[in-house]
């Protein structure tokens, strides 16, 4: 199923601080299925889980790839507090799949290749515009406004504060 167009421009909701994770897989030797295909599977089932447990703090994600051997995923939490407890959490899968790929890390190195970057972007650090889209990336995470909600200018939606007087 396909998510219908906004009609006209829209922006993303966030307010405050976004924090933006990237995280993805490489695959280095294509031969190598059973040593890239549980990492990719891995983050399919924290996506799951964490769709599954709204609290934890992921407000939305995007899949991508990069190329046929590159494959990530772009996330916005909620805040950097619940990203790393996240990834701490003894009862979540995340600290799981890691000891796992540890586990197995000489082998599959060679296999598979992991990365991850991560942004705190503070408010005035991001805008966003989108033009006859569904709600996607950021404005698919924290909701949609028009356009004139933020302004019509980049300028403008940089600018906006979310504790200033309406």
């Amino acid at each position: 199923m396909f998510a219908k167009p906004i009609a006209g421009r829209t922006t993303a909701a966030a307010e405050g601080e976004v924090v933006v994770l990237l995280i993805g897989m490489r695959i280095n030797h294509f031969r190598g299925v059973r040593h890239w295909v549980p990492v990719f599977a891995a983050m399919v089932r924290m996506l799951r889980e964490l769709g599954r447990n709204k609290e934890r703090g992921l407000l939305g994600h995007t899949l991508l790839t990069g190329s046929p051997r590159t494959y990530y995923v772009v996330q916005y939490w909620e805040s950097k507090e619940k990203l790393y407890a996240y990834a701490s959490a003894p009862d979540m899968f995340h600290r799981q799949a890691w000891v796992a790929v540890n586990r197995r890390e000489r082998k599959s190195r060679q296999h598979v290749g992991l990365w991850h970057e991560t942004y705190m972007v503070p408010e005035g650090g991001y805008e966003a515009i989108y033009a006859d889209m569904p709600a996607y990336g950021l404005a698919r995470a924290t909701g949609v406004l028009p356009i004139e909600g933020r302004g019509r200018r980049a300028a403008d939606r940089l600018a906006h504060r979310s504790d200033a007087k309406q």
